[in-house]
């Protein structure tokens, strides 16, 4: 087995070869057909997250390295354990990686991905910068279709995380606007997936002219500049200030537009994990009425419904690009520098 993996916090990933492992019990082995390379894969190969003022979350303690990252996978079904059911050798699936303790309140209830001990994939367990890939159970397999494995695997992350937060704002922004920061990955199949989802004119905001053009050219109505001296100004005469909006960087500055851009009762989901930190003012949220929350992926409830509507043909693809599995390094670097429009997707 073939994988790209930390081997120093900071450093570049290294090539480990090693004996392909034999799934146990539940557990299934997946060979991966492509694996798409997230901004938060950046974040873990540095170590921490930024959390502004100067203060990280140190990330070091979670993985025994050498470690793989890789967390959006889709391949096939090659080996089950002595006790797997729920799937068949030569199975083409996608993965559904944030993976719970299966015991406490949020896994019983659902929500594995805000289980407090989990064992999600790529970042908590080895993941799909491989060529194989062990996922402790079949029920987090997905059936993929006849959607293409390299844009199927960019669902498990990019699609579920922009999913997961517009079923949040969906009943701000039907039949009114939504605002979308940030055209990245997430950014950009949140503005596929939202026309998928509901009756909503969306209005992107990004400082990169390219990934603008991109959401335009995907159905956004409006792109703008928010570098741009007079772009809160913009924003308020299509929206007359902003019921719902979805921030996909996640930054300081992002945030702040975002918060500044709402009307009264209006709502803010923070998505992205750019890094920093804002202060607000206090009074604003009861005299205006004013949600700000949180959203991380989804779960596999989510997911399936996600997948549902993917099968359907109600979702248009994502920009993929495929890379060979040895240029994963750079990749994770361009990606770091703002060079990547859409996902790209290591292919083994």
């Amino acid at each position: 087995m073939r994988s790209y993996c930390i081997t120093a916090y900071g450093g570049p990933l290294h090539l480990v070869e090693d004996e392909t492992p034999a799934p146990e019990g539940d557990e299934v082995l997946i060979e991966i057909a492509g694996c798409g390379v997230c901004h938060s894969d950046v974040h873990i190969r540095d170590g921490y997250f930024d959390l502004g003022g100067g203060n990280k979350a140190d990330l070091s303690w979670v993985h025994q390295l050498p470690f793989t990252l890789g967390h959006e996978i889709a391949g096939t079904v090659s080996a089950l354990g002595s006790s797997a059911s729920g799937a068949a050798v030569g199975n083409t699936v996608v993965v559904y990686p944030w993976i719970g303790c299966g015991q406490c309140d949020h896994c019983r209830s659902g929500e594995e991905q805000l289980c407090a001990k989990p064992r999600n994939l790529g970042i908590n367990l080895a993941g799909g910068y491989a060529s194989h890939v062990i996922v402790p159970h079949a029920r987090y397999l997905f059936s993929v279709g006849d959607t293409p494995l390299e844009l199927a695997a960019t669902y498990a992350c990019s699609g579920l995380t922009a999913f997961g937060a517009l079923k949040k704002l969906k009943h701000s922004a039907e039949g009114k606007s939504l605002v979308i920061i940030g055209a990245g990955g997430v950014g950009l199949a949140g503005v596929m997936i939202a026309q998928a989802m509901m009756d909503t004119e969306i209005i992107v905001v990004d400082i990169d002219a390219e990934k603008r053009d991109a959401a335009l050219a995907a159905g956004a109505a409006y792109a703008i500049d928010p570098t741009e001296k007079d772009a809160r100004k913009q924003l308020y005469k299509l929206t007359g200030g902003a019921m719902a909006v979805a921030d996909f960087v996640g930054s300081d500055k992002t945030v702040k537009f975002g918060f500044s851009a709402l009307a009264t009762g209006g709502e803010l989901v923070v998505v992205g994990l750019f890094g920093g930190a804002v202060e607000m003012s206090v009074p604003m949220f009861p005299l205006k009425s004013l949600t700000v929350m949180g959203s991380y992926v989804g779960s596999p409830t989510d997911f399936g419904e996600l997948m549902d509507m993917v099968a359907l043909g109600k979702v248009k693809p994502l920009p993929v690009a495929t890379r060979p599995l040895d240029e994963a390094e750079a990749t994770l670097s361009d990606l770091a520098d703002g060079k990547i429009v859409g996902r790209v997707v290591l292919t083994p």
